[in-house]
């Protein structure tokens, strides 16, 4: 997965133009863009909604739920997980145990409605409160559902009380620096895909383009949407080159022709077992 669109859960008509926009994973969202008092007619929208698709075989669609504290974690769950959604994105994920109270609640969930228990996978938001940012390396071994985690920083920075998450510049400032690194990092110490956060301006082409290139150089293999016109970017900024490729084929055929190499030549650069490893793992991306 590239991109993953955030759709709000309670508009028929936006969850079916979503379908359309190229988006790798589709978010139903129950939380942040659904009103208190519109959650109840969410769920019945949203699960009508995920009954009733009709989606390409590569299009696969999660659901945000509300936090686990909200008290409204467990609604959205009974609506929703019957409906046979992909996966569910837990927001305001505090440690690797708030994944396993949730991979326990789906195990419940499924086998209710008669699913095959695993098969419901799990994203967490981990950086939406100052525990949760401090706890990044605690998702390793918490679930075998987990299928990525992923950063906040707007909800972070009213977390701590920042006025901004970004100086004048565009750039982040320092804490919001280091949550995005700690995701990073978390999600390689879990061995699950890092996706990175929203650009909220979705009128900036540029600003989008350069905070992909920024995020795949550093890590991270998909980003986050909140709306259709930034999917194609997302997807294309985050789709292996064709020489990226070549050159990652090349070096994975050399290792296979002389397995006991530590070291190897390549079109006049050398390339070590490291090397090796980035590349098989670019290649199974571009797969």
């Amino acid at each position: 997965m590239r991109s993953l669109l955030f759709v709000p859960g309670d508009s028929e008509r936006k969850l079916e133009k979503s379908l359309a926009s190229g988006a790798d994973v589709l978010i139903v969202d129950l939380e942040d863009s659904v009103s208190p008092e519109r959650k109840s007619v969410a769920r019945e929208i949203a699960g009508s909604f995920l009954r009733g698709l009709e989606r390409p075989a590569s299009q696969r669609l999660f659901v945000r739920i509300n936090d686990l504290e909200s008290g409204l974690a467990d609604d959205d769950l009974a609506a929703l997980v019957a409906a046979g959604p992909d996966g569910i994105l837990l927001p305001k994920a505090e440690s690797g145990r708030d994944v396993t109270r949730l991979a326990a609640k789906l195990n419940l969930h499924e086998a209710r409605a008669g699913i095959d228990e695993g098969v419901t996978e799990i994203i967490a938001i981990i950086t939406e409160t100052a525990l949760g940012t401090l706890s990044t390396a605690t998702y390793a071994g918490s679930s075998a559902r987990l299928a990525g985690l992923s950063w906040g920083a707007e909800d972070l920075s009213a977390a701590i009380g920042a006025r901004n998450a970004r100086d004048e510049t565009g750039t982040y400032t320092d804490v919001f620096r280091l949550a995005r690194a700690l995701t990073i990092l978390g999600a390689a110490a879990a061995q699950t895909t890092a996706i990175d956060t929203v650009f909220v301006d979705y009128r900036d082409e540029q600003g989008l383009r350069r905070e992909c290139a920024d995020a795949e150089r550093d890590g991270f293999t998909a980003k986050l949407a909140i709306h259709p016109a930034q999917v194609a970017i997302i997807n294309e900024m985050f789709t292996p080159s064709p020489q990226a490729v070549e050159e990652a084929r090349k070096i994975v055929a050399a290792f296979a022709s002389d397995p006991s190499a530590g070291v190897i030549g390549i079109d006049g650069k050398m390339f070590d077992r490291p090397h090796l490893r980035r590349a098989e793992r670019l290649l199974a991306r571009a797969g």
